[in-house]
């Protein structure tokens, strides 16, 4: 995302610049000081200087190398001020080129650069933290929001995620968590955990778990962002490329998931003219890709295969051209490579169409009781299924328990008309 630099609005080309560059900033700053927390500090220096500076200087022509330069003479002064640690001195000197010479030309260390955003992915999501630590920190450092944004994507205060940010800091700090790649098993683990990460941001955004709305668009959104920051760094993984197309894919249906009162809608009643084709044409892009490096012997995994679902959706004009027998076979494999209950109801959802809603029931009826918890997912499947088979009255019960169990309000409106649906049904 190239930073904004019109000169009429100071302010927008600041938020530009700093969502565009943020990570490499930080990135670049940890590999220089070798302190995570340090690295911020001196990153936010640089965003107030821009915020003091912009508005009468006016904006930079390479907004990026301002803010980099700027930030590395924060840090030798900071560094001359403790009177200690003269090597990173020299070190942070060489890499400004000092204080009195021109601004580096950031283009030139793009290779550097961006090695440091992927170790800084990595770093956000150490094994130490937990996951949901991970998506704070991953969103604060990687993606720069500020505590409040992110507070408000996960419905928390601006000072408890604050405290949790803090924390996942002060782990990695006790940890003495290295700024390196990882290496064999430890790197295909940890990238794992990055996607993962990437993935529950989504998730988060495609379906809140929790308040008013449906969505919260500006969550799905930065995630989309981070799986395209991470294809570009990594664009031999057909994981990682699986993950892109299947957030793309997805994505670009959020447009017609509500209706004009924000009111959620259905994937079957969607009106597929409101789908984002440059989305779609995005995440088919990124599945060839995929599927090329697959063909040479790459393996793949839930991503890849996910995506491959994610993509007959794409390609059904209307709802009834749905491959749902490919469907239910890609969830099949999928059940193999990465087995658990949410794959288990979800291929109970392709076997009901592709083969009738007894054949769901059968699936979903062998899910272990309890394995989700209190989730709305097993009785709002069943629900579903249920009414497909004709039994209006146990699937408006279903629904109702789906509804009882629900933390997000547009869901549970959902779910409770649904049910009544069914109960009218039952009543004609």
């Amino acid at each position: 995302m190239p930073a904004d630099t019109s000169a009429d609005d100071p302010n927008r080309a600041i938020l530009a610049a700093w969502r565009a560059e943020s990570a490499r900033l930080v990135g670049a700053l940890t590999r220089m000081t070798r302190e995570v927390e340090l690295a911020e500090d001196l990153a936010q220096d640089a965003l107030v200087a821009a915020l003091e500076q912009w508005p009468t200087t006016g904006v930079p022509d390479n907004p990026g190398a301002w803010l980099m330069t700027t930030a590395k003479r924060r840090g030798i002064d900071h560094f001359r001020r403790a009177d200690a640690l003269r090597r990173r001195i020299d070190d942070l000197g060489r890499a400004a080129g000092g204080q009195e010479q021109a601004m580096p030309d950031l283009d030139a260390q793009v290779d550097r650069i961006e090695d440091d955003v992927l170790r800084l992915i990595f770093l956000t999501c150490h094994p130490a933290l937990t996951a949901e630590s991970r998506a704070a920190l991953t969103l604060r450092l990687v993606g720069g929001l500020t505590t409040a944004e992110i507070a408000r994507g996960f419905l928390t205060t601006e000072a408890t995620m604050g405290q949790r940010i803090s924390r996942a800091k002060k782990t990695l700090s006790a940890e003495r968590a290295e700024f390196e790649l990882p290496t064999g098993q430890e790197r295909i683990s940890r990238l794992d955990d990055v996607m993962a990460v990437i993935y529950l941001i989504f998730n988060e955004g495609h379906t809140a778990t929790s308040g008013p709305d449906w969505m919260r668009p500006e969550l799905a959104d930065e995630a989309m962002r981070l799986a395209r920051m991470l294809a570009t760094l990594a664009p031999d993984e057909p994981e990682v490329l699986g993950l892109l197309a299947l957030l793309e894919l997805q994505g670009s249906r959020m447009p017609a998931r509500v209706d004009a009162s924000g009111s959620p809608v259905l994937l079957e009643a969607q009106d597929r003219t409101r789908w984002d084709q440059l989305m779609i044409r995005r995440g088919m892009t990124a599945l060839q890709r995929a599927e090329s490096l697959a063909a040479g012997g790459t393996p793949v995994g839930r991503y890849f295969l996910q995506a491959s679902i994610a993509a007959q959706h794409a390609r059904a004009a209307r709802p009834e051209d749905t491959d749902w027998r490919r469907i239910a076979w890609l969830y099949d494999v999928l059940a193999q490579a990465a087995p658990g209950p949410i794959v288990e109801v979800n291929r109970a959802v392709a076997h009901g169409r592709a083969f009738g809603a007894d054949a769901g029931l059968a699936v979903l009826d062998a899910v272990p009781a309890g394995s989700l918890g209190d989730t709305p997912l097993v009785p709002s499947v069943r629900g579903d299924l249920l009414d497909r088979a004709g039994l209006h009255r146990e699937a408006s019960e279903a629904f109702t328990a789906a509804a009882a169990r629900t933390r997000n309000e547009s869901e549970r409106a959902l779910l409770l008309g649904r049910a009544q649906a069914c109960s009218m049904r039952v009543e004609k």
